[in-house]
Formats: C-alpha cells, sequence, structure tokens
C-alpha cells in the first residue's frame, strides 16, 4: 500500500481520536440514562417530521444525479437514478472518504447503462461540485443573516468578517452564474473535459444542492426540544460547518465530529438533548439507509451475475 492510499485514513483515524477526546471532556457529566431520557422526551412529531425530512434530503440527492446526466446530454430511468444516487451517499456518508466509494458505486451503476469512465468521473465531479456550490450558497446566507453565528464556533471571529466572508461566498456563486451566462471554455483535467454548465442546469443546481441541505439540516432541528433552541437558521448554520467539517475530515460518517461542534456551538441547551437529536439524525440519514443501500447493492450485483448466463441461453436458443 503506498503513502498517497495511507494519508486519508490516517486523518480520519486523528480526527475521531482528537473529536472523541475533546468530546469526553464536553461530556463527561452525561450518563446514558439522561440519553435515554433526552430520547424519550423527543414527541412523536419530532420523529415524523425527522423522517419526512430523511425523504426529502434523499429525494434531493437522486437530482444530483439527475442534473448531471442531462449535462452530459445522456438519460436513464428516474428508478435507476434514484437507486444509484441513493445506494451512492447512503454507502458513502457512512463508510467515509465520499468522492472514492461515490466514484466506486456510480461507476458499477453507469457503465452498465453505456456511461464511458470519462462520462461517469464528469458525472462524479458534477454531483460533488453541486454539493459544494449548496453549501457555499446557504452558508454565504447564513453568514450575511446571522453574522454572530461564527461566535458560537470562533469566539475571536467579529460579525464585520462574518458578513464579509457571507458577502464574497454569494459572489463566488455568482460568478459561477455570470460565467455560464457567458458560456466560459471549458476546464480541461487530464482526460476529463469539463464543460460549463448551461444556465438551465446551474438554476437546476442553485435550488436542489440548498434543498438537499436543508431537508437535511431538518432532521436535527426537528429532534432537538424547544428549551435553549436558537431557531431553524441557527440550526441549519451549525449544521453546514459540522458536515463540512465532517466530510473534510474523512471520519466515517463524521463521527465525534459532527457531535462536538454541534455541542459547542448550542451552549445554551442540554447536551444530552443535543446528543439525542444527532442520534435521530444518524439513524434516519445514516444508520437506515446504509442498511437499505448493502440490499440494494447486492441485488444489483446478483443481477449483474446473472445477465451474462441469460445471454448465453439466448445466443444457444
Amino acid at each position: 500500500m503506498t503513502l498517497k492510499k495511507l494519508i486519508w485514513p490516517a486523518v480520519g483515524t486523528l480526527a475521531i481520536v482528537l473529536s472523541g477526546w475533546l468530546l469526553y471532556r464536553e461530556l463527561r457529566g452525561l450518563s446514558l440514562a439522561d440519553l435515554a431520557d433526552s430520547l424519550v422526551a423527543i414527541p412523536a412529531s419530532g420523529w415524523i417530521l425527522s423522517g419526512l425530512c430523511t425523504l426529502a434530503a434523499y429525494a434531493a440527492l437522486a437530482g444530483y444525479d439527475r442534473i448531471a446526466l442531462l449535462h452530459l446530454e445522456r438519460t436513464a430511468s428516474w428508478l435507476f437514478i434514484t437507486l444509484c444516487s441513493f445506494t451512492t451517499y447512503a454507502l458513502s456518508h457512512t463508510i467515509g472518504a465520499s468522492v472514492f466509494s461515490g466514484a466506486v458505486v456510480r461507476y458499477r451503476a453507469y457503465s452498465s447503462r453505456g456511461l464511458t469512465p470519462q462520462e461517469i468521473g464528469v458525472l462524479v465531479a458534477f454531483c460533488s461540485f453541486t454539493f459544494a456550490l449548496g453549501v457555499v450558497l446557504l452558508t454565504g446566507l447564513v453568514l450575511v443573516a446571522e453574522p454572530e453565528i461564527t461566535e458560537r464556533i470562533a469566539d475571536l471571529v467579529p460579525e464585520g468578517v462574518s458578513i464579509t466572508t457571507g458577502y464574497f461566498l454569494l459572489a463566488l456563486v455568482g460568478f459561477y452564474v455570470l460565467g455560464s451566462w457567458l458560456g466560459l471554455r471549458p476546464l480541461r483535467i487530464g482526460s476529463i473535459n469539463l464543460q460549463y454548465p448551461r444556465l438551465p442546469i446551474v438554476a437546476r443546481q442553485l435550488v436542489i444542492g440548498p434543498v438537499e441541505l436543508l431537508a437535511a439540516a431538518g432532521i436535527v432541528y426537528f429532534a432537538l426540544p424547544e428549551a435553549g433552541n436558537p431557531g431553524y437558521f441557527i440550526v441549519l448554520g451549525i449544521f453546514l460547518i459540522s458536515f463540512s467539517v465532517a466530510l473534510l475530515s474523512h471520519a466515517p460518517g463524521g463521527v465525534g465530529v459532527l457531535e462536538l461542534v454541534f455541542i459547542m456551538a448550542l451552549p445554551d441547551m442540554d447536551p444530552a438533548d443535543v446528543l439525542a437529536a444527532l442520534l435521530v439524525f444518524r439513524f434516519f440519514y445514516l444508520i437506515i439507509p446504509f442498511l437499505i443501500a448493502i440490499v440494494i447493492l447486492l441485488v444489483f450485483e446478483r443481477s449483474q451475475l446473472m445477465q451474462p448466463d441469460l445471454e448465453g441461453r439466448e445466443n444457444a436458443s
């Protein structure tokens, strides 16, 4: 195994260990009984709304693949796109290394529909960029509307810097839209030719990316109690920061990282309630989809193994 292949697993392990140690310092007075009480205290409406947000988030994730295929001017059925997207994100969110695991799953799926390796590479990059675009857009809006949110994470960042950063992020999105309108030349990375998206494609990106993130943040928000709750917009901002940090850490499922950022950013809430809400998030957004994705993957691979046998029988007859 090369050094390059060891870097990200090492980074992920280090992030888990460091986050776990810091999290232990924050929660050393918390008992399992407190956590159980917080889970029981979540009303039925909270569970239902968190579940509906999960469905909305994964429906939006399917839109990532759909938009990428429109950009490539390739077609596939909605059912195939939905199952492929669901499996890709359910596995990558839980396992970690989302770009790698997402590329592997998508390659197996879309190559069976005639897409070339170059096209699949563009599709993977396009989906990742759509997610990043949604993060940049929503983070910019949150920093402009609620600049004090940075004080929850880093006390040294003044509100003026937050607002300036927010406008800068929104300007980046504006330049991206302008580049599409002007029809800039494609970017070539190795054998992959990244054609600048058409304006209708960009418009879809600016909708579907934020929708997925808004729904995912809603899973946590609806599982939180009213006492000390700063409101959905603040929870959204904390979610954007924590989820981005978790992805950059390459920690599988963002273990420890997500919890640490949320608990530090919600000092007015009972840590047991925050942890309970994040357990609901992991249950709906990670665990259940992961188990379903394993079944879908096994069924798909079995169908691929059986396909040569069916073709051989048809040729023999």
